[in-house]
């Protein structure tokens, strides 16, 4: 038994050591300061967006659809530069739609950035008044636009012989016969690139219009760009295909209208709310954990002191999942993660109080812990099991629904749920064991048992 007690308290300290590795702050910041903030509490924007359905083959799955689309636009925004998105795809009553956070974004590089995050590019030819209007083919007797949702593979930036950037890109089998019928007819012309309502741009500030100079089906490249353009170009193109529009449905003369880029909701998230969130959540932690420590030194005494000390395991542990993962931190997730904190005491209570009923009954210290901590079991693991299930329907609604703060919530509450009943079973378990083993403390007072 003790070289069990030994090799579990070397287990023990070893995932200490490695969760305040994780967790140590790097140059010069503060604790906890690299942990992933929601929008709630780093400030943002938050947007939703609707889907276009109508140009779906019959064969195409939405589900899939829609998980590339979610695919994509986080590639988007990484490429834009904006850190830590959140996206996740929306679905109810067969409708689907697109939900994007963006922590820390400022209202300023939300407007700049928002129709590169989920607008096609579409390719544009100039009209008879020399306006630039979509270049269109007809399949099956429907008008198409060309645009990057028929881009396949990954598009490439090569030299030519002179080694200048050739943009080389290539179609998939509805993109070839678009690209034929569009080519063939504008050979000697130009051909502009569009992203949203404005034209893609050089380095110098005049639009990407290369001129077509012969048909081109399957494959294709542009030239004339420099190195920089290119490779933004490529970059821009490689962020992934959008095969649908994504916008709003709104109600116009009795009918339905799709307005492509305009965002269903939208709504933007002062970072000064986000600060005072934090402050206030942190001294609602500071308090009610001084309080919970008082109790449980008060009442339990050598039991509670322990207990808090595995409480204090507890949280470094969780901070270090927090990170790893990495998770992102709400403010419901901080209220999952004080709930959990109080599952924790919970289970440490009963334990203790199936001990002290133990020593009542005549059974020495080490009998009364181990029947403690097994006549405890049972009730934990109910309790436990119980909230598990409803962490999981939450994560689900959550997830389905697109509310990232049920969602949030809920995954905090389950890690911290699982986290502490490690702690209290084996961490408090273990040490208890060694201090009655070590016979240091025999007296029945220091186990909150009067004699």
């Amino acid at each position: 038994m003790k070289k069990r007690n030994v090799c579990l308290l070397i287990f023990i300290l070893l995932l200490l050591s490695f969760a305040l590795w994780s967790i140590v702050p790097l140059e010069g910041k503060k604790l906890g300061q690299e942990l992933t903030l929601g929008l709630d509490l780093k400030g943002g924007s938050y947007l939703v967006y609707q889907v276009d359905l109508s140009e779906l083959n019959p064969d195409d799955k939405p589900a899939e659809i829609m998980e590339g689309i979610k695919k994509a636009i986080e590639r988007r925004i990484d490429v834009l530069g904006l850190t830590q998105p959140i996206v996740a795809v929306q679905h109810q009553d067969d409708q689907y739609g697109i939900v994007i956070q963006l922590p820390g974004a400022s209202e300023s590089q939300v407007e700049e950035t928002k129709e590169k995050m989920v607008a096609l590019l579409e390719f544009r030819e100039q009209g008879e008044e020399g306006s630039w209007v979509p270049a269109k083919g007809t399949i099956d007797s429907k008008e198409l636009t060309l645009t990057s949702r028929y881009f396949k593979g990954r598009i490439e930036v090569i030299p030519d012989e002179l080694s200048l950037p050739l943009v080389v890109f290539e179609w998939d089998e509805t993109g070839q016969e678009l690209s034929q019928q569009i080519t063939s007819r504008l050979i000697g012309k130009p051909l502009a690139i569009y992203l949203g309502d404005e034209p893609l741009r050089g380095e110098d500030g005049y639009p990407i219009a290369p001129t077509v100079r012969g048909t081109i089906r399957d494959r294709g490249q542009i030239e004339g760009l420099n190195w920089i353009d290119a490779q933004e170009l490529r970059d821009l193109f490689n962020a992934g295909r959008i095969p649908v529009p994504l916008g709003r449905w709104t109600e116009e003369n009795g009918s339905r209208v799709f307005e492509p880029n305009v965002p269903l909701y939208e709504r933007t998230v002062d970072a000064t709310l986000g600060r005072d969130s934090i402050e206030k959540s942190l001294l609602a932690i500071k308090i009610g954990v001084a309080l919970l420590l008082l109790f449980m030194l008060l009442y339990y005494r050598l039991p509670g002191l322990i207990a808090c000390f595995s409480l204090g395991i507890y949280g470094v542990m969780l901070l270090a999942i927090f990170k790893l993962l990495p998770l992102t931190l709400t403010l419901p997730g901080i209220a999952g993660f004080i709930l959990s904190l109080g599952m924790a005491v919970d289970a440490n209570i009963l334990i203790f109080e199936r001990t002290k009923e133990e020593i009542r009954a005549g059974r020495t210290l080490g009998a009364a812990i181990e029947a403690g901590f097994n006549r405890a079991w049972t009730a934990i693991r109910d309790s436990n099991i119980t909230t598990f299930i409803a962490c999981i329907i939450l994560i689900w609604f959550g997830r389905t629904l697109g509310a990232f703060m049920v969602e949030g919530f809920a995954i905090t509450l389950f890690i911290g749920v699982a986290l502490s009943m490690f702690t209290a079973i084996i961490v408090t378990r273990t040490f208890l064991r060694l201090v009655v083993g070590s016979r240091l403390v025999t007296n029945p007072a220091a186990y909150g048992v009067k004699t």
